[in-house]
């Protein structure tokens, strides 16, 4: 498995680049911005990108994906709960101080049960509403590994605060299926270091006890 994971952008998304070794397919996670950079480490992997996927649709993490898009060739993939939130990149990026982004146009939904591919790698699409409606994260249980977009964090989770936000959703989502998860599972989260589940579970101040 091939997996470059690099922060993007003014907030700092990490965007991952994960491809097969054998086929040369690959997906790219959360292309918020920097596609120059997302594009360089597709190149220096001989990579053929057949997925763009976006765990939610906050300006950091999917204004990126129409460029990349228009590079590669491959669909926009995306929960179709935060449509809502896509209509509003022009607000989202007066609050981060952001150029409004072309308008994003997403070719399939993604929902729980789903799986997205890159060759033999394959990840199943769990639905963690909570950060906003349509948050998804992306489990790769072979090498158990979590892409987590902004659910969950080391030490911390998702804000709540934004429009599509709840409370009650994102701790319904990380002690449903997030935290099933086996405690070696690497967590790479949408900001910030990397964790595990098991770290997490037991230190983490919004999920102990």
């Amino acid at each position: 498995m091939i997996h470059e994971i690099f922060p993007v952008g003014p907030l700092q998304c990490n965007c991952s680049v994960i491809g097969d070794e054998q086929t040369k397919e690959a997906m790219v996670i959360d292309p918020g911005d920097d596609i120059e950079d997302v594009m360089a480490v597709v190149q220096r992997h001989g990579l053929t990108v057949k997925q763009i996927v976006v765990t939610h649709a906050h300006i950091d993490h999917v204004g990126g994906a129409m460029k990349l898009k228009r590079l590669t060739g491959a669909p926009i993939l995306l929960n179709q709960n935060d449509h809502a939130l896509l209509k509003m990149l022009g607000v989202q990026a007066t609050w981060i101080g952001m150029p409004t982004p072309e308008k994003v146009v997403i070719d399939a939904s993604l929902d729980a049960g789903d799986q997205v591919r890159a060759g033999s790698l394959i990840a199943d699409v769990l639905h963690t509403p909570g950060h906003t409606e349509g948050s998804i994260c992306l489990y790769f249980a072979p090498e158990k590994k979590l892409i987590a977009g902004d659910t969950l964090f080391a030490g911390s989770i998702g804000r709540t605060d934004l429009p599509g936000g709840s409370y009650k959703k994102i701790m319904q989502s990380l002690h449903g299926p997030v935290l099933a998860l086996p405690d070696e599972t690497i967590v790479v989260p949408g900001h910030g270091p990397l964790t595990t589940i098991g770290e997490e579970r037991a230190s983490n101040p919004f999920l102990v006890g």
